[in-house]
């Protein structure tokens, strides 16, 4: 498993003019890569990945500045634009409408792909030398364990982040215990099968005046002017402000379940799905804001590492089913609460989704259910948890 240990850096303001520098080298190969695959395709000619390795060679010798850059990172470029060609190739294949892939803007492109060689860590001194870069310190909260495999240097507004990129190994053991099911929604951002109701957070929606007046202000300055650059630079710390509160809410509930359960049985939502055949846009920004495919991921290689058992089950029916008789109960998104006819079985719509999901991944059959008194956790118990590392 590659597991990713990110670290807050303090380039001086040498090494950061020599950071920038690279990167607009990066984007400049990765737009000329791309401006080539198409005309090449214009031609007749199918590009391949093999060809356009060969041409940064070609490239380096028509132009000097490309050399200030290390060849791995250069390489790395045209991996990155084929990984986005195939992406877009995949997108296509499964019917969805697609454009061209878009040129690289300075704002765009913010991350250097050290892989495998190019750079040197003094763990002691919480350094790393990077090739044609020169050594950055970075604060080292906690070590990492395993091989080294690569390193990133990303920007993000006016900071920057060493992201070490480790390979460990994973333990084939499987923990025994209690086992749970989670349904995940946007009334409340989760309910399991135990009664715990998780409030959901609503970051973007609670700084969303602040985010609209930011943006208003962007508007009315002059595109690339000192005031407009302050002002972008604002709105990015906003969002990235809603980005941390949202990966530390999804890091500590993720990690309190898979610490709490052997196993845990969750709905394998098409998520892209939900968003794009949204009733409103209010609806489909809400879906996005809530974050339950980060979340699931969070789950998942937390749960690989800890030897607990993540099921996937087929969402078809988890909320229409009556979790006490089986029958299929319709009902609209707008009714929060199951009654079933049939049995007379009354309970919460989001704990009714949960302990179906969680009967169908143990495979349990249908027995007579509890409705028990639900458990609400609001975010800020959420937390004050113990703050753990983002991947």
């Amino acid at each position: 498993m590659l597991i990713s240990y990110k670290y807050r850096a303090y380039p001086d303001a040498t090494t950061e003019a020599r950071l920038n520098a690279a990167l607009d080298t990066c984007r400049w190969l990765y737009n000329k890569l791309l401006e080539e695959c198409n005309t090449t395709r214009e031609t007749g000619v199918t590009p391949t990945m093999r060809g356009m390795q060969a041409r940064i060679v070609t490239l380096k010798e028509e132009n000097p500045f490309l050399k200030d850059v290390y060849s791995k990172v250069l390489q790395m470029v045209n991996y990155t634009l084929w990984s986005n060609i195939r992406a877009l190739s995949q997108t296509k294949k499964r019917g969805r409408k697609i454009g061209k892939l878009r040129f690289k803007s300075a704002s765009r492109y913010r991350t250097l792909n050290y892989n495998q060689s190019g750079f040197k860590i003094d763990w002691e001194n919480s350094r790393i030398a990077f090739s044609k870069i020169g050594t950055i310190p970075f604060t080292m909260y906690r070590p990492y364990s395993g091989k080294v495999k690569g390193i990133l240097i990303t920007r993000s507004g006016d900071r920057w982040y060493v992201i070490v990129q480790v390979e460990q190994t994973v333990s084939a053991s499987k923990r025994e215990g209690r086992s749970v099911g989670v349904d995940v929604g946007l009334d409340s951002f989760a309910v399991d099968s135990d009664g715990m109701v998780i409030e959901n957070p609503r970051f973007y929606e609670h700084s969303l005046d602040r985010i609209k007046k930011l943006q208003q202000s962007v508007a009315r300055k002059q595109r690339f002017s000192q005031n407009w650059k302050m002002a972008k630079g604002k709105l990015e710390k906003a969002y990235d402000h809603i980005t941390n509160q949202k990966n530390d809410f999804l890091h500590k509930l993720s990690r309190q379940y898979v610490d709490t359960y052997a196993t845990i049985c969750v709905e394998d939502l098409n998520i892209k799905y939900l968003k794009e055949n949204g009733k409103s846009r209010g609806f489909r920004r809400s879906i996005h804001s809530a974050s339950w495919g980060r979340f699931f991921s969070y789950l998942s290689y937390k749960a690989a590492r800890a030897g607990t058992n993540l099921i996937k089950v087929d969402p078809r029916n988890t909320t229409q089913m009556c979790s006490n008789c089986g029958s299929i109960v319709k009902k609209d998104l707008s009714v929060r609460v199951h009654e079933c006819p049939y049995c007379g079985f009354v309970v919460g719509r989001d704990y009714n989704a949960a302990v179906n999901i969680h009967r169908v991944g143990m495979e349990q059959p249908f027995e007579p259910v509890e409705p028990r008194p639900l458990h609400h956790v609001s975010v800020m118990q959420v937390l004050s948890m113990k703050q753990e590392a983002p991947p």
